[in-house]
């Protein structure tokens, strides 16, 4: 009751007046104090945007007070992008209806934000403002949030400034963003969380650079890994370690070294005038290998090592983490072949070699693999005499011969002239092949070049010694003609032997010219055995023949001449004075005719 003992009761109050709806205080009227009542509240509309306070908040709504006669209701799903939202708070709403049929006022914040979205957002881009947005869901590149009640695109490449993996973590969740880019016609607009992550990093960014100084070790997390190098994080501001600073020894791929969101300490190498682009190292915190290489290792000694990387020209080998040495592909075989360092070694292969040269300071090392077999040309003279008989392998060929591999390392020469004793060889692929075994005779040897002269018609007899005989001056053979050119033809003969005809000794009696791959009869005008060379003639054949009918019949003309003059004497008088001598004369030559008659 003690709340009750300062209440005092209107003194001059009627209640017969209330009851009769006129005033019950004395000197005012109903009219009076509906007008002062309607004074103390707002004067609203429907369909109007109005401002109001948060006076109630529970899971399902919360209650708005616009000043107006009585409150409204906004279901709490409209302020999923505020999820800060207090009571006393100012927010604005739209008066759907003033009044429902249970007398409750409808209010709706969604349509609120609606009716001035547009606007909102253009003076969000215009003051770059920092704007809270709802995730609702994911969509094809990124997602679509909830800004001042449009749905606004986020791409998924403006989310963060790292890559993000999981993107359905980030639905249902209100975020800041700032509004990037507005398309006025199509009514789009397109958000950034990650603009806001910049600015902020970029502030870092500036206070971290300021600092940074060549040499200098600082801890970081790595960010990305690249076939190039690893990306480290700083604390706001990246850097980069090259795949070469990485290790001293070689690296394929830099998740061989480190790991994705790993601790490491770097070292800062260098970077440009404005310090945006930071090199870093991390072999630069272990002493360089060569420096604790073994001090009494010396040239001459063997080393074992794996091949790490190959090259047409040679093989580098690891000696030890950092420490390489060259194998030239020279240095690789006795051969004096020009090869393929991959023919003879592979990556990952294990080999022994020998220390060719050591430069410390320049940290080089040359090394030999060829070394570790005795040289093929030391006993050369013993093992390849002259006249001695090979089986060698066809290596290469030149306009001039062809080269050829007796043994590793041990190489020949059989000069074009001696390759065979009958056939005319313009280049040896027409003789033999690459890969080839070929019989060999030593003619020559040349230590000091390395080079040995061989022969492969030399394995037979010289044929030109019989041919000699056979094809001597005048005779005639048959040949085919195998070869036309300007300057005559190659004419195919007997026992594998070629012969050569000028244009003029191609003209067959009727006058026309010999064709290719026709058989004819040749007659030889000209053989010598010490260049190997029969000239031969199919026009002399009936020449000849023609020349020698031709004296035959002057022959026999003058013989007939001769006979009728003889007769003519016998039967002529004899008038002039004869002699002893005359008659002895006369006497002969009767004789003689007698003897012819019969």
């Amino acid at each position: 009751m003690e709340n009750f003992k300062n209440i005092v009761p209107i003194e001059d109050f009627n209640w017969d007046s209330y009851e009769k709806g006129e005033s019950p205080v004395q000197d005012r009227s109903i009219e009076d104090l509906t007008k002062t009542y309607d004074e103390t509240l707002n004067t609203v509309k429907d369909k109007e945007v109005v401002e109001g306070t948060v006076n109630a908040m529970n899971k399902r709504e919360v209650v708005v007070n616009i000043g107006f006669k009585s409150d409204g209701a906004v279901p709490m799903s409209e302020f999923r992008y505020n999820p800060d939202l207090k009571i006393g708070d100012k927010v604005e709403v739209y008066i759907e209806n003033q009044e429902d049929k249970k007398g409750q006022l409808i209010l709706s914040h969604k349509k609120a934000r609606a009716a001035r979205s547009w606007d909102r957002v253009n003076e969000a881009l215009e003051k770059d403002e920092i704007i809270k947005g709802y995730v609702k869901c994911r969509t094809k590149g990124g997602m679509i949030v909830d800004v001042f009640g449009i749905e606004a695109f986020l791409p998924g490449s403006q989310i963060d400034v790292k890559p993000i993996r999981d993107y359905d973590i980030f639905v249902d969740k209100t975020m800041e963003f700032k509004i990037v880019k507005i398309n006025q016609d199509f009514k789009n607009v397109v958000v950034s969380h990650k603009a806001l992550i910049e600015e902020e990093l970029e502030q870092q960014k500036r206070e971290i650079i300021s600092h940074l100084e060549k040499g200098q070790v600082l801890e970081g997390i790595v960010k990305n890994i690249t076939a190039y190098g690893v990306f480290v994080d700083l604390g706001g501001v990246d850097g980069l370690i090259h795949i070469t600073d990485l290790s001293w020894g070689r690296v394929t791929h830099p998740e061989e070294i480190v790991k994705l969101d790993e601790k490491v300490n770097v070292v800062i190498l260098d970077f440009d005038d404005e310090k945006k682009r930071i090199a870093l190292g991390l072999k630069q915190l272990t002493p360089h290998p060569w420096d604790g290489l073994d001090p009494d290792l010396k040239v001459g000694e063997t080393v074992k090592g794996k091949v790490v990387v190959m090259a047409d020209y040679g093989a580098f080998v690891e000696i030890a983490l950092g420490v390489e040495g060259l194998i030239h592909v020279s240095e690789m075989s006795w051969t004096q072949h020009l090869r393929s360092a991959q023919e003879f070694m592979k990556v990952g292969d294990e080999v022994e070699a020998i220390i060719l040269t050591l430069d410390r300071d320049e940290r080089k090392m040359s090394l030999g693999v060829k070394q570790l077999k005795p040289d093929p040309w030391e006993n050369i003279e013993e093992r390849f005499s002259v006249g001695s008989v090979h089986k060698a392998k066809v290596c290469n060929f030149t306009n001039f011969g062809v080269f050829v591999e007796i043994e590793e390392g041990v190489d020949g020469l059989i000069h074009i002239s001696d390759l065979s004793w009958t056939k005319k060889i313009k280049h040896p692929s027409e003789f033999t092949a690459i890969g080839a075994v070929i019989d060999v005779q030593v003619l020559d040897v040349d230590k000091e070049n390395r080079r040995l002269s061989l022969g492969h018609k030399q394995m037979e007899e010289n044929p030109w010694e019989v041919f000699e005989t056979i094809f001597t001056s005048g005779s005639l053979h048959e040949g085919t003609i195998i070869e036309l050119m300007d300057k005559g033809a190659v004419v195919s003969l007997p026992y594998g032997v070629e012969g050569f005809a000028t244009p003029k000794h191609l003209v067959k009696e009727d006058g026309s010219q010999a064709k290719l791959d026709e058989k004819l009869t040749f007659k030889v005008i000209e053989f010598n055995k010490e260049t190997r060379r029969i000239i031969v003639s199919h026009s002399r054949v009936f020449e000849d023949e023609q020349k020698a009918k031709k004296e035959e019949t002057f022959a026999n003309a003058r013989k007939g001449n001769r006979k009728e003059k003889e007769a003519e004497a016998i039967s002529s008088p004899v008038i002039e004075k004869t002699t002893l001598g005359d008659i002895e004369e006369l006497a002969a030559l009767k004789e003689k005719m007698e003897n012819s008659g019969k």
